[in-house]
């Protein structure tokens, strides 16, 4: 008689943990896949961007960078000359626009085209021009927010704080003060981006990108464009000055829209080439490990956030003396 065993049965596999796969539902900012070392993704970011305030100097990116290059574009003193006449007016917010390309308010911009690389596409072509779409919808959304605050800027006129120079007991005048408030909030926003891209917290567009997947890259293109309002570049305020005077909102409009897309178009001219040349090795490299897209991600808006909020809340009041910062020597 021959006697059969049988086999034990197989013992389940035991799940995946949910930082692993993710503790939410995919979305724009969120892949559905957290990388294991949340905390050090975000300790590293963070470093990142507290060095980036300790060596940044703002005189050698804007007077050195900025104004050399408004200078080119121009084909004169941009600060010297004054703007006679409309034309004049345009082709000085584009020049002085991408000027403005690394100063210390547009840094941000690299975050919000981080999501957008690694395409995957057979051709260079293709890549590039799958990209092209996403970026349209950033420079809209960047334009509509700095347009509608170019015809604030001329119907107020002159009465508005950024063209407040005095400076009252605490040496913070009227239009610093703007941009702290402005920068803190964009920087703590990007901040929270950068923690919801981990799964940390949840993705405040999840719902809306269902519905509307442009949504997503608009709202960035609304930050960016959003940098106008608490900008105090020396020469966007000589565009601003400008655009008050004039009291003409179409003209303002169509300025400081002007004044972003020339902030944008030296990174989307990068990112263009980037996606071109390593989109398809990007995209391969992401797909092996969809994790590395989601730290990825969180590591250039946190980088960003902590940036902003240190640099134009904290560092700035350290310039006043009113509190102690690390500073290198050449950012004094």
């Amino acid at each position: 008689m021959v006697q059969t065993t049988q086999r034990p049965a197989p013992v389940p596999s035991r799940p995946k943990r949910a930082v692993e796969t993710g503790s939410g539902a995919p979305s724009f900012f969120f892949n559905g896949h957290a990388p294991r070392r949340r905390a050090l993704v975000i300790a590293v970011s963070a470093l990142f961007g507290f060095a980036l305030t300790v060596v940044w100097s703002a005189e050698f990116v804007d007077r050195i960078i900025g104004d050399n290059v408004a200078d080119t574009l121009l084909g004169h003193s941009a600060k010297d000359t004054p703007i006679a006449g409309v034309l004049a007016g345009l082709a000085f917010a584009l020049a002085t626009g991408v000027a403005g390309t690394f100063t210390a308010c547009n840094v941000a911009v690299f975050s919000a085209l981080a999501p957008l690389t690694g395409g995957a596409s057979r051709s260079r072509r293709g890549r590039m021009a799958a990209a092209l779409r996403p970026l349209s919808r950033l420079a809209f959304g960047a334009v509509v927010v700095s347009a509608a605050y170019g015809m604030v800027a001329a119907i107020v006129g002159s009465g508005m704080p950024q063209f407040d120079q005095s400076q009252g007991g605490s040496g913070l005048s009227g239009r610093l003060v703007q941009a702290m408030v402005v920068y803190g909030l964009i920087g703590l926003l990007m901040t929270y981006l950068g923690l919801a891209a981990l799964g940390v917290v949840r993705d405040p567009l999840a719902k809306v990108s269902q519905r509307f997947p442009g949504a997503p890259m608009l709202f960035m293109g609304g930050l960016i464009g959003a940098f106008l309002v608490g900008r105090p570049f020396p020469l966007f305020r000589q565009l601003f000055r400008d655009a008050a005077e004039s009291h003409n909102p179409l003209y303002g409009a169509v300025a400081f829209g002007l004044q972003s897309i020339g902030n944008i178009m030296v990174m989307a001219a990068m990112f263009l080439l980037v996606t071109g040349f390593f989109g398809d090795r990007l995209h391969r490299w992401m797909t092996q490990r969809p994790s590395r897209a989601s730290a990825l991600m969180a590591a250039a808006f946190i980088a960003a956030g902590v940036f902003m909020v240190l640099y134009w809340d904290v560092r700035i009041l350290a310039r006043r003396d009113l509190i102690w910062y690390p500073m290198a020597p050449w950012a004094m």
